[in-house]
């Protein structure tokens, strides 16, 4: 293996670009995620996330730029990288002729892994998805959710080192979802590293360490969860009176105070609170102190950022809604063995 211990990035990638035909597809990426953590990919419909995965996972072949996975090369070294990542695409991919545990037994022992160890991680893997009730049965005569649970479940069997998960939980009913989200984390606990392609909001927030947004083929925003909220439109001091009748004085109030930001105060009756942009701490002790200094009676107060939702809608102009991506296909190359 030809990495460097000393290079924090499981993955590594470099203004890599990928067309089909007149479409921009990646038009000059750089991602980078850190050992051992989640990078969450987001981006609309069509923004180069499955071409992003497609070509890390040696699937297609880029046009440009560099790109290496656990130390290999993605497109000099494929076979090496192969064998080091797992990947569940947006849609099940299983033999279905082959019931479930065969299914998981027969991709055990193509990675090499033991008689023994690929029964064990067969069964195991099983039991966490919850089929081992349905580990004898025909994949042919599974529903599509249970087809879904199988195919995470294949491609996590050989512990890979990068795992790519492109919207793995899209269809997949609450419990289920959960069920996948623990298993991400428990291998991430291990030492994996995961890249997620999502446009589930609370998946992103729940999973990931660091965001990446993509449209058009280009990153157009990254950073931690915190700061990307934080980077949209900072802190709301959200305040709850006693007396819903005093909203409309508060929001008064605090407009011909002259404080910074604070003009922009808004009273929602609907739900019996004042909104307050904060700038600073300074400003938030300063709002407070005011409203009790005017003998407002306060219920409840609390300061929240952006939902992810909101930081989706304001760097894109787009609302997440999850789907495959929409650029075209019937070109795709595979990577010569």
């Amino acid at each position: 293996m030809t990495r460097n211990d000393k290079n924090p990035h499981a993955v590594e990638v470099r203004g890599l670009v990928k067309h089909y035909g007149d479409t921009k597809a990646l038009d000059g990426v750089d991602l980078f995620v850190r050992e051992g953590t989640v990078l969450g990919v987001l981006g609309p419909n069509g923004a180069g996330k499955t071409t992003l995965v497609r070509c890390l996972s040696t699937l297609i072949v880029p046009d440009a730029g560099t790109a290496t996975v656990a130390g290999y090369d993605v497109v000099r070294q494929p076979r090496q990288l192969r064998r080091t990542i797992g990947l569940t695409g947006q849609y099940a991919s299983v033999d279905e002729k082959l019931s479930g545990w065969e299914n998981l037994y027969m991709i055990g022992r193509l990675l090499d892994l033991s008689r023994s160890e690929a029964r064990s991680r067969a069964d195991e893997l099983l039991e966490r998805f919850s089929l081992t009730e349905a580990a004898k049965k025909a994949a042919m005569h599974y529903s599509g959710g249970m087809r879904r649970r199988l195919d995470l479940a294949a491609s996590m069997i050989g512990r890979p080192a990068v795992l790519y998960l492109d919207e793995p939980t899209t269809g997949l009913d609450p419990r289920t979802r959960n069920e996948v989200w623990d298993e991400v984390q428990r291998m991430v606990a291990e030492g994996a590293t995961v890249l997620l392609t999502t446009q589930y909001m609370e998946e992103a927030e729940q999973l990931a360490s660091e965001l990446t947004v993509i449209d058009r083929g280009k990153v157009i925003a990254n950073g931690k969860v915190d700061e990307l909220k934080a980077r949209v439109g900072g802190r709301t001091l959200r305040i709850r009176p006693v007396a819903s009748a005093d909203l409309p004085d508060m929001a008064r109030a605090l407009s011909e105070t002259g404080l910074d930001g604070v003009a922009g105060a808004q009273a929602v009756p609907d739900e019996g609170v004042l909104l307050v942009p904060i700038l600073s701490d300074e400003q938030l002790t300063a709002v407070v102190g005011l409203l009790a200094g005017r003998g407002y009676a306060i219920a409840d107060l609390g300061t929240y950022l952006p939902s992810l939702d909101e930081v989706f809608l304001s760097i894109t102009g787009q609302r997440p809604t999850p789907s495959e991506d929409s650029v075209p296909t019937e070109k795709t190359e595979e990577v010569a063995a």
